[in-house]
């Protein structure tokens, strides 16, 4: 289990150095490969690579009838009528609250790793070039933190959610679905 703190330095670390092609599809699944790369704690010159694949599900519409199944584990009993108020209010002010809700899937067993001695500049232009050359429009090349690598695929996710957000709203409208 990571510290808040191995999380926050996990987050601050992560750089995407080079982002698939597309986006989240709006009406179907999404397959991203990535490559993540990481210098070994306490070790100069060992830097390790990740290959997997990351796969978001379609977006989901979650139009504000669907908050009556939002859990709310660890608050009190008033917490729902509190919770149901503050939905019927954003309402009557005419707020839609309408969203899109995103879903992965991390694939573990399918990661594998090599261990590659040499700088981590060297290794990440190596990878890159690899990228350009072979020119795979699905791959993301990841640099994060050893430990916390999981961190890094999790702020890749995130990001390309956000990324993705303004085309799938635009689609659903388009086609009258929000």
């Amino acid at each position: 289990m990571h510290s808040p703190d191995d999380i926050h330095y996990a987050l601050e670390m992560t750089k995407v150095l080079r982002e698939p092609d597309r986006r989240i599809d709006t009406f179907g699944e999404t397959r991203f490969e990535f490559q993540l790369i990481s210098e070994l704690m306490d070790r100069t010159g060992e830097v390790r690579i990740r290959t997997g694949e990351v796969e978001a599900m379609r977006p989901r519409i979650l139009r504000p009838a669907a908050y009556r199944e939002v859990e709310l584990e660890g608050f009190d009993d008033s917490a729902r009528e509190r919770f149901e108020r503050l939905v019927e209010k954003l309402k009557s002010e005419g707020r839609d609250l309408t969203f899109l809700q995103y879903g992965f899937q991390f694939r573990r067993g399918e990661v594998q790793e090599e261990i590659i001695y040499d700088s981590i500049d060297a290794v990440r232009d190596r990878v890159l070039e690899d990228i350009r050359r072979t020119g795979n429009p699905a791959c993301a090349v990841i640099e994060g933190v050893d430990d916390a690598w999981e961190i890094s695929i999790l702020k890749f996710s995130f990001e390309m959610i956000l990324r993705s957000q303004e085309i799938n709203a635009f689609d659903f409208k388009r086609r009258g679905l929000i």
